[in-house]
């Protein structure tokens, strides 16, 4: 099978996480710290607080935001699921808006489109790696007085106009689990400017031993949701070859490029102008529009039935059957409903060979051919 998915695991990571291993501490301690602090330098952001998931992570962010019941947040159903369920947990309500068809990204006009009294934040995703458009959503965010989140999860190391991803929202959550080209195996780390929202985050993810009043009780009742030092290591250690990691993995690009050439009936990934780099979470190709949600399923079939982990990229979360008790239906977002039911991830990974790549697209081909190709694809 070649994998989705492989982390870029070397020496140098199995021994940080021997010298834990072999260390007094495993748990949230100095290596956690040295992982914040490297974190937020990478991006130039004052504060980084580390926790175990994405999900706790943007539902921290809420919970230091003071959004709570009776809140709505936009955002994008063109996502992971764990974006929409954290703003569940947090009591608000997801309202969803649709994307720019090119980019994936949420279109800032429909934003605000979306917005009522009741609106408290917007959070945006840099989609597969493709910043958004984030000059148009802060002036959105800005003029509304609203807070502008940033999910950078899929896009570690891209720039908008030059500026690293993860800076340009009052939060932006990262995270850390695979498939994420820098993984801790399960994690995420949290960025900001704002002191206040800084202490908010680290009283709600958990007290240290100096923190606390006793052993066992805190001042205050925060979540139990601290990274392990095992995961820091993991994280330190990769953010420390970030540049050589996002080197190898644009080799791997460049070669599916090659390949792709001769396959019309997809369309590749898209970069918007502004979008000065982008580095890609997986290779994701658009079927032509012939192709409907069963020839794609039969497509992403064949495919694994080859020895090829592939994946429909995106289901749309408005379509879910938590939200239909928010009242959406398919045709609500149709830009994000026509790009979900033609996409396909393919394998990407540093580990991936050309001769691969050649298997992939060509078995690919092979497979569309098999359910009637449509070479038109806009």
């Amino acid at each position: 099978m070649i994998p989705l998915s492989d982390p870029d695991i070397t020496w140098a990571e199995l021994a940080a996480v021997d010298r834990v291993l072999c260390s007094q501490r495993l748990s949230n301690g100095e290596v956690t710290e040295q992982f914040e602090a490297a974190f937020a330098a990478y991006l130039g952001r004052n504060h980084a607080v580390a926790v175990p998931s994405g999900t706790i992570g943007l539902l921290l962010c809420l919970k230091a935001c003071g959004i709570t019941a009776g809140d709505e947040v936009v955002a994008s159903s063109h996502s992971y699921r764990e974006t929409a369920h954290a703003i569940s947990l947090a009591g608000a309500r997801p309202v969803f808006a649709d994307i720019d068809y090119w980019s994936g990204t949420l279109a800032p006009q429909k934003v605000e489109e979306r917005i009522t009294p009741k609106t408290r934040a917007i959070l945006a995703a840099n989609i597969n790696g493709h910043p958004a458009a984030w000059s148009e959503l802060q002036d959105v965010a800005s003029r509304r007085n609203l807070l502008l989140l940033e999910d950078s999860t899929e896009a570690i190391g891209s720039r908008y106009k030059g500026q690293l991803v993860g800076t340009f929202g009052d939060i932006a959550v990262f995270d850390l689990s695979q498939p994420s080209l820098l993984t801790c195996g399960e994690g995420a780390i949290v960025v900001t400017d704002d002191i206040e929202l800084a202490v908010a985050l680290r009283r709600h993810r958990s007290h240290r031993l100096g923190d606390r009043s006793s052993v066992s009780v805190s001042a205050g009742a925060p979540y139990p949701v601290g990274m392990s030092d095992l995961s820091a290591a993991l994280g330190l250690t990769q953010l420390r070859r970030i540049d050589e990691i996002l080197e190898r993995r644009r080799l791997i690009e460049q070669l599916y490029a090659t390949h792709m050439q001769s396959f019309e009936g997809i369309k590749p990934p898209y970069v918007e102008s502004d979008a000065t780099e982008v580095n890609w979470f997986l290779y994701v190709v658009h079927l032509g529009t012939r192709f409907t949600r069963s020839s794609r399923d039969a497509v992403v079939e064949d495919l694994r039935v080859r020895q090829v982990e592939v994946a429909v990229y995106s289901r749309p979360l408005h379509l879910q059957p938590h939200y239909f008790d928010l009242g959406y239906r398919r045709g609500d977002l149709p830009v994000i409903e026509k790009i979900s039911d033609r996409a396909v991830a393919l394998p990407f990974h540093t580990h991936l060979t050309d001769s691969q790549i050649e298997f992939i697209v060509e078995t690919m081909k092979d497979a569309s051919i098999n359910v009637g190709a449509g070479a038109t694809i806009y």
